[in-house]
């Protein structure tokens, strides 16, 4: 006798499915920008003061760079499909990470060469 009963609906595999069936896109792709927004503020420095200054022991450029090129990305690309009202925000917390990285950087990068410059044109 084989067993062909269905699934257990209670199976963590069959509820996390339902669970993300039940989320809108733009809550999708707005979780994971801040994901990215959080983990590069972390690796600009942007972390609690510690005793050697302020996120110093966390810091580090070549992976903000990276974060940071990927949320530009991310927003420029999904900005129509989730809206201004949702954009504008991730396009400015965006803005404040460019800067922030410009501001810790001991060598700043050329107006439109900075972390997803290439993305969203110069910050200043």
């Amino acid at each position: 006798m084989s067993d062909t009963t269905p699934q257990d609906a209670t199976d963590p595999t069959t509820q996390a499915v339902r669970d993300i069936a039940d989320v809108a896109a733009v809550e999708v792709i707005t979780a994971a920008a801040v994901h990215l927004m959080s983990a590069a503020a972390v690796k600009c420095g942007l972390a609690e003061d510690d005793a050697d200054g302020p996120g110093s022991r966390h810091r580090d450029l070549d992976e903000a760079r990276k974060l940071i090129t990927a949320l530009a990305a991310l927003v420029t690309t999904s900005a129509p499909d989730i809206g201004n009202q949702h954009a504008r925000s991730l396009r400015d917390g965006l803005r404040s990470l460019q800067l922030a990285f410009r501001e810790a950087s001991p060598f700043p990068d050329a107006p439109g060469e900075g972390p997803g410059e290439s993305f969203t044109g110069p910050v200043n």
